[in-house]
């Protein structure tokens, strides 16, 4: 069975604040409440006003017709529907970085990241101590009813009302104590919903905080602005998922969680979760790629696609957490014995990339 990765302590008073319907809009994460917003500490949002734009490591199967009720992340939509990519083909989650330079501190990010640790993939099938492994999507038919959701991080926060039904699926299952994210994917409307800290609270829901995704639009969220994640991007683009594997090809990045990261981001992240400043350090939003000597010829197919997409289109640190975590959706027919294969992996066999010459612009997730 695969091990849970170790989750992001939560602050303790804006639950309060929550349970009674305030939005705690501009409050001070460590006098406020709920869980703390994804990855910030209580110097974490001073911190976020620290980046230097402008530099490389800190810039702010067949279709079948579409059921009336919800479906799972496998389902596909009908034929006669707009395709609903995750994002444009040229947006930097599915940039091919296979050739980019390598970064001037690579070897010291990747030893502060653990080059030593193993990779693990912190998805599968079947459950880990009565909750799925992984990030769970919940797919939405077009209509679904809106409902109003509440933030402890209302001023980085996209407001709602969200399409979150009653019964979406939470990491960590109904009674989960960790991140609790909620991912919707309205593929009607090709929007992605993404809440951390996701709780019901009468005929809504309430979370830390909450981000809404053009899926069709490279725009990019506002500078000092989290997400879903700490580094304010989306969750579902980074997400590993069966169906993807099972066509023989994952065409994006990869979310990947470090121990610690230094103060402000890099292109394409938006937030800052760390008050850190060792140049050693990794930050939000750095780019990280499978070194092309490392031999994959005796994985699993499984863990061997997903290896390809880390060499080509590598990974994106996304959060805090485990060393070389690397995020999926649940899914029952995942092999886990073959996605353990991915431990076979080392820090040491990773480089950071410098992604810089891909940006269009500093507020666009475009890239040449």
């Amino acid at each position: 069975m695969l091990r849970p990765r170790p989750r992001r302590a939560a602050v303790v008073a804006v639950l309060a604040l929550l349970t009674a319907g305030c939005s705690a809009s501009g409050a001070d994460p460590a006098g406020s409440g709920a869980s703390a917003a994804p990855g910030v500490g209580s110097t974490a949002r001073a911190a976020a006003s620290t980046a230097t734009p402008g530099s490389a490591d800190a810039t702010p199967g067949a279709p079948s017709a579409v059921p009336a009720a919800r479906v799972g992340i496998g389902a596909r939509p009908s034929a006669s529907a707009r395709a609903c990519t995750v994002f444009p083909a040229d947006n930097v989650w599915h940039a091919d970085v296979s050739r980019l330079p390598v970064h001037s501190r690579s070897a010291t990010m990747v030893g502060a990241i653990g080059a030593g640790a193993n990779v693990h993939a912190d998805f599968g099938s079947g459950q880990w101590e009565g909750a799925p492994i992984g990030i769970p999507v919940t797919v939405v038919a077009a209509g679904q009813r809106k409902v109003p959701v509440t933030f402890g991080y209302a001023d980085e926060s996209d407001p709602g009302p969200y399409p979150i039904p009653p019964d979406a699926k939470v990491e960590g299952g109904p009674s989960g104590t960790g991140d609790r994210h909620v991912i919707v994917w309205d593929r009607a409307g090709c929007r992605a919903y993404e809440l951390f800290d996701a709780h019901r609270s009468g005929d809504g829901w309430r979370a830390g905080s909450g981000a809404v995704f053009d899926l069709r639009s490279n725009r990019m969220r506002r500078a000092g602005w989290t997400s879903a994640d700490a580094a304010g991007l989306s969750v579902l683009a980074g997400l590993v998922r069966y169906d993807e594997v099972a066509a023989g090809r994952i065409d994006h990045a990869i979310r990947v969680t470090v121990p610690r990261t230094r103060t402000g981001w890099t292109w394409p992240a938006s937030h800052s979760a760390s008050s850190a400043t060792d140049p050693a350090l990794p930050q939000l939003g750095q780019r990280l790629r499978l070194k092309r000597s490392v031999d994959l010829s005796g994985l699993p197919r499984q863990a061997r696609i997903v290896a390809e997409a880390m060499r080509t289109h590598g990974l994106i640190v996304a959060d805090h957490g485990s060393a070389w975590y690397i995020s999926g959706a649940p899914d029952p027919r995942w092999d886990n014995d073959a996605l353990h294969a991915l431990d076979r992996l080392r820090g040491s066999d990773f480089e950071v990339v410098d992604a810089a010459g891909l940006m269009v612009d500093p507020k666009s997730a475009a890239t040449r």
